[in-house]
């Protein structure tokens, strides 16, 4: 029979797990340095923290409710929002949780020196030897048992509880002067810094499904936990500002003590000693053991390699992923300062908080099981309001925090990129929604570019321009304009020496401008559409391309890719040129014979298809009753998730064009689409060697080209 879970965790217990959580070293810290960024109006500062922390405080306890299960903020993220961001999230509470850890041990030891004299150049020494002590702890497996930790937490909340009684009555109101004198960005500032100090409320939804009622004591004992930990900040930082000098609280490593000493005596500084000492034990240890874990849960996940989740034979813990956040917390306290170390465990903290209220949206907007016995209230502004309020926190801590969280995402997406997206197949329940809206944008930008009318091609060609490589590049253009009631042009470009002047090589009419004339009169009559024709001369090629397409309004300039033609200028050179200053789409024509189009085949391997290129093959297709084949090519390790919503993608292309054909992932050891009369593809697609049928290579002008943004989006889920 399969063990049963009690659920025997009450609201008190919930309560004291939370402030047990949050209650540690940042305490005895932050203050000082705080002081600096913000002056008395650090007080308001843990106030408003306290508040910004409340809606990621609601968004988890709701996902607790719904997923019961341990793994933390990463799990929720990664279900929530798929691996991609659950590998950021991953990463983003790693390093949080390390720099906490590093925190604690630099802002501790001094006040462990208090009670041992030694010369301040042991100081780095010892705390990198504290470190290894409690990496070494970890590794073979030694805790804190749960009963130590209790009596660990009710000794600082004594201690803390005492500091604000005694120091009450010494307060001076005269230390409060010039509360706002840093103005807004001041205190914006020294919130972002002091909000790892809540990092904690969030701890208790890793025992969820060890509560009872939990839709009702999770909520409250989270908000009683925050309320209270709010609370007992603002009063012990209070106590600090009005009772010592500012500039005084901002120079010293030590600021409680120092406090004390003036309201509660010697017995007071040892008691905050104490106190300090047992936070940065409890905080640095539980630091190392969180931090450790998720690397080991990332790696069970398939997210990173398997090495990081192997448990040691001989010592039963993870002692690779213990072993690696050791060496990055002594990393963190050899190099970084502890003004950079705390904006930084504040900065990683604050992102996966951001990241913790998208998910709630992204499972109550997708398609997920996901049934939650508490919900967050004021849905969806409770967490609009979290992410727009930290993402605006972000921004206001400086430039080394914010480049961090900046290093994160972009450190997180390249691994999953790189690593991640071939090991696995999971998707997050925002990503079907994500998808379905990319979709039915990229199904409506196609049919748009499909009934695009009045449609007007220029061609390209020189001097020198075979009659059969002129009547390619007419035939290609007459097949676009045609199927949007369109015109073509065609512009030879005779180019001369920049000795000869322009007036004079106008006005010489040679035998081949008049061959030109005649041969393009033949294909204007052949066509189904009006087709126009004239000559430019210039002595630099690529620019008078670019300016007649601009002077004819063109919406697609037909060229060849490797046209002798322009013999004496540079065009073939400057093809890329052309494409990027075009005030048009451009589409450059390679490859062999043109012949009968029966058969044509539009790929892609650089995300989803243009628009433009889909309305062209389509274009071609129609005219010519040819069918269009779609080959989407995808990488060896492609996952048959992917592969169902490229199908499904394909079968909405089928919806909005008219022409028929097969639709295909192409993988590299797999099929392609054989022999086709002609293949589409974007300037970004590299071209198989050995390809025998022309080739239209297709590169769309700025404004029919989607956002960087859009296009990550559609390249990361389809």
């Amino acid at each position: 029979m399969a063990k049963g879970l009690e659920r025997d965790l009450g609201l008190a217990s919930v309560v004291a797990i939370s402030i047990g959580a949050m209650v540690g070293s940042g305490i005895f810290i932050l203050p000082a340095l705080a002081v600096g960024i913000a002056g008395p109006a650090v007080v308001l500062a843990y106030l408003v923290a306290g508040i910004l922390v409340l809606p990621a405080a609601l968004s988890k306890a709701e996902m607790a409710t719904a997923m019961p299960e341990s793994g933390g903020s990463y799990v929720y993220i990664e279900r929530g929002m798929g691996p991609l961001l659950g590998t950021i999230a991953g990463l983003g509470t790693w390093f949080s949780l390390s720099f906490k850890g590093a925190l604690a041990l630099v802002g501790g030891v001094p006040y462990l020196l208090l009670l041992v004299s030694v010369p301040d150049g042991w100081i780095l020494p010892l705390t990198l030897g504290l470190a290894v002590a409690l990496v070494a702890v970890n590794l073979v497996g030694a805790k804190l048992t749960g009963r130590l930790q209790v009596a660990i937490v009710a000794v600082m909340l004594a201690v803390m509880v005492w500091f604000v009684g005694g120091g009450a009555f010494d307060v001076q109101s005269a230390n409060f002067a010039g509360f706002f004198g840093e103005g807004p960005g001041g205190l914006v500032a020294a919130t972002g810094l002091v909000f790892v100090s809540y990092a904690g409320v969030t701890k208790v939804a890793s025992v969820a499904e060890e509560i009872e009622n939990p839709d009702r004591n999770i909520p409250l004992g989270i908000l009683g936990s925050l309320a209270f930990t709010t609370l007992l900040y603002v009063l012990i930082v209070a106590v600090m500002v009005g009772v010592a000098d500012l500039s005084t609280i901002g120079q010293t490593l030590t600021p409680m003590a120092d406090v004390a000493e003036v309201t509660l005596g010697p017995l007071g500084v040892g008691a905050v000693v104490v106190a300090a000492v047992l936070a940065l034990v409890s905080t640095a240890n539980a630091g190392i053991l969180s931090s450790s874990r998720y690397p080991f849960a990332m790696a069970r996940d398939r997210l990173v390699p398997a090495k990081l989740g192997a448990v040691h034979d001989d010592l039963g813990t993870p002692a690779t992923a213990i072993s690696l956040t050791g060496l990055v917390l002594l990393v963190f306290i050899a190099f970084v300062p502890i003004m950079e170390i705390a904006k930084l465990a504040s900065a990683f903290q604050i992102l996966v908080f951001v990241l913790i209220n998208a998910a709630v949206v992204a499972f109550r907007e997708g398609h997920a099981e996901y049934e939650p016995s508490f919900r967050a209230p004021l849905y969806p502004w409770t967490q609009v309001f979290g992410v727009v309020t930290g993402v605006a926190l972000l921004t206001q801590m400086g430039t080394v925090p914010l480049v961090g969280a900046v290093a994160i995402i972009a450190v997180g997406v390249a691994w999953y990129l790189a690593y991640a997206r071939q090991q696995v197949e999971r998707e997050g329940a925002a990503i079907e929604e994500v998808r379905r809206r990319v979709g039915e944008d990229l199904a409506e930008e196609t049919r748009e570019a499909l009934s695009q009318p009045g449609y007007e091609v220029l061609v390209g060609v020189g001097e020198q321009t075979s009659p059969e490589r002129e009547r390619k590049l007419v035939r290609i253009a007459a097949d676009a304009a045609q199927a949007h009631d369109g015109g073509v042009s065609v512009v030879r470009f005779d180019i001369e020496p920049d000795q000869v002047p322009l007036a004079y090589a106008a006005e010489d009419q040679s035998p081949g401008d008049e061959a030109f004339e005649e041969f393009t009169a033949q294909l204007a009559a052949e066509a189904d559409v009006p087709v126009s024709f004239g000559e430019v001369v210039t002595h630099d090629a690529a620019h008078a391309v670019v300016n007649v397409a601009d002077e004819h309004d063109a919406d697609l300039l037909v060229l060849s890719e490797d046209d002798s033609g322009f013999e004496g200028g540079l065009l073939r050179d400057d093809i890329q040129w052309v494409r990027d200053h075009a005030p048009c789409d451009v589409g450059t024509l390679s490859g062999g014979e043109l012949g009968d189009l029966t058969d044509l085949c539009v790929v892609t391997d650089s995300g989803p298809y243009d628009p433009v290129k889909l309305a062209l093959g389509d274009a071609f297709a129609s005219v010519n009753d040819a069918r269009m084949h779609l080959e989407y090519r995808v990488g060896r390790h492609t996952t048959d998730r992917r592969t169902d919503a490229i199908d499904a993608y394909h079968g909405d292309i089928r919806e909005v064009v008219e022409s028929s054909g097969q639709t295909m992932v192409a993988r590299p050891d797999g099929g392609r689409v054989t022999a086709p009369d002609l293949t589409l593809v974007s300037a970004a697609d590299p071209l198989d060697e050995g390809r025998s049928e022309p080739v239209l290579t297709v590169h769309l002008h700025d404004r029919n080209r989607p956002s960087r943004l859009r296009r990550l989006l559609a390249r990361l889920t389809f």
